[in-house]
């Protein structure tokens, strides 16, 4: 558990002195325009991964970057990934090389009176480290969980686990974070002194991500009401 007093971040295990260590940071992840809004703590950091669930994975292949959406999943200081075991980018990420996995959160857009001081709302997190693939099967399965959790909580209970054929056809890499940053900015525009008299509507138009009601599979047999896992994630 994390809790703040102050300025400073408490740590109550292990695990999470193990996560701050891991972090050590370098100029990659120094925080220079507006670090007011940025945070290198595990806790918020944390928070915004464990909100979303899109990730874009950066890297270079032969002085050419490549820049891939991908889910996750997130166990203390790694990430999970996962695809076909043909996908380049998970080719590429095994052999160890340097990449850059970002996760963006827009929660509003932000009006001002002036073009200039429009902005964003938003919570975001840069994560550099390397990833290694996942060879045991046991291991594997248990990343495949974390990732299906971390999308839908209390699906993987209830499906089919993958067979020895769709685990083969399946790469799993664990993604280390040795180093991140968290960067949210929230709240109204903030206008210069003098633009506050224009007769301008200014303000937050908020962004929220919903879900629709579940449509059922045309294939699937009568007698099967909406699991309450996800009508429960309809209600987050």
């Amino acid at each position: 558990m994390v809790l703040r007093s102050g300025d400073k971040w408490i740590f109550h295990n292990a695990a999470a002195r193990v996560i701050l260590k891991a972090m050590n940071l370098t100029s990659r992840t120094k925080l220079r325009r507006l670090p007011k809004r940025g945070s290198h703590d595990p806790a918020p950091i944390h928070a915004i991964l464990d909100d979303g669930f899109l990730a874009h994975v950066g890297f270079s292949l032969n002085g050419q970057p490549f820049v891939i959406p991908t889910l996750y999943g997130r166990n203390e200081n790694k990430l999970y990934l996962h695809g076909s075991a043909a996908s380049r980018m998970l080719r590429e990420l095994e052999g160890g090389i340097p990449a850059c996995v970002t996760v963006t959160l827009v929660d509003g857009i932000v009006l001002a009176r002036s073009a200039f001081h429009h902005s964003m709302n938003y919570r975001s997190v840069v994560a550099f480290g390397t990833a290694r693939k996942i060879e045991d099967p046991a291991h594997k399965t248990k990343a495949l969980q974390v990732i299906s959790e971390h999308l839908i909580r209390g699906r993987w209970a209830e499906v089919r686990g993958p067979s020895d054929l769709e685990l083969k056809a399946t790469s799993v890499l664990e993604f280390s974070v040795e180093e991140a940053s968290a960067k949210i900015r929230t709240g109204p525009p903030a206008d210069d002194e003098e633009d506050y008299v224009l007769p301008v509507w200014a303000g937050v138009l908020p962004i929220f991500t919903v879900t629709g009601p579940p449509v059922p599979d045309t294939q699937m047999s009568n007698g099967h009401n909406v699991p309450e896992y996800i009508l429960k994630y309809r209600e987050r």
